[in-house]
């Protein structure tokens, strides 16, 4: 039988594993991005991350001085918004949101003749201009940011990890391409593989160093 460990101490000794597999691999990651980087493989056990990955300057270091000023966050899905840590949220005062399914985002997108995605992203940009932004599923919702970011728009940040066939490259290179003109930051997982648990780990990397809870001790956990 295996051995039972208790939360704290399974994270603790995933993120041994998930350090040392990369040593091994000669995968050497800045001390910014490492958080991240391990977080996600934790929540995915999947190493191509560590170098699909890409991170505009200094993204890591925006994104958690933007948290720690009560920034709000942004999701594309109502189980991204579930995700993110409550206590961390809460220890930097902070909140996140979701408007993909409330009534007023369906009837704006069907008038409009467009998706949830976009009219989401239009409302948030309207009352949330400089939120972090985690888009985690709709590539809609990715190209419809870069048209406002190209308009004047400055998200704190743009996590920009849909998964999928149809569109999905093709938006996590353009917001990539857009975001490094504009000097807005940004974190894209290139290539097919993302999803909001994805973003979701992005999210709570950053959180938890903003807010001093990156070791699971200061969650509450043994």
């Amino acid at each position: 039988m295996a051995e039972v460990r208790l939360p704290g101490e399974i994270e603790r000794r995933s993120m041994e594993i998930i350090a040392q597999e990369l040593a091994e691999r000669g995968i050497v990651l800045s001390p910014e991005v490492q958080s991240v980087v391990h977080r996600v493989i934790h929540a995915t056990a999947d190493f191509d991350y560590a170098s699909s990955l890409v991170f505009t300057e200094d993204a890591v270091r925006f994104a958690v001085e933007a948290l720690q000023k009560g920034t709000p966050i942004i999701t594309d899905t109502n189980m991204a918004k579930a995700g993110i840590s409550a206590a961390a949220l809460g220890k930097v005062g902070a909140e996140a949101y979701c408007f993909m399914a409330e009534p007023f985002i369906a009837d704006q997108a069907r008038k409009a003749g467009t998706t949830r995605a976009v009219a989401a992203m239009e409302y948030a940009a309207e009352h949330y201009p400089g939120a972090v932004l985690a888009i985690g599923n709709a590539p809609t919702a990715l190209f419809q940011i870069c048209e406002q970011i190209e308009n004047g728009l400055r998200p704190a940040l743009v996590i920009g990890i849909p998964v999928g066939f149809v569109n999905v490259v093709e938006s996590k290179e353009q917001i990539l391409a857009v975001c490094r003109e504009a000097k807005v930051p940004a974190i894209v997982a290139r290539g097919r593989k993302g999803g909001s648990s994805v973003a979701v780990a992005i999210c709570n990397a950053l959180l938890y160093t903003a807010s001093g809870l990156l070791d699971p001790s200061a969650r509450g956990w043994n």
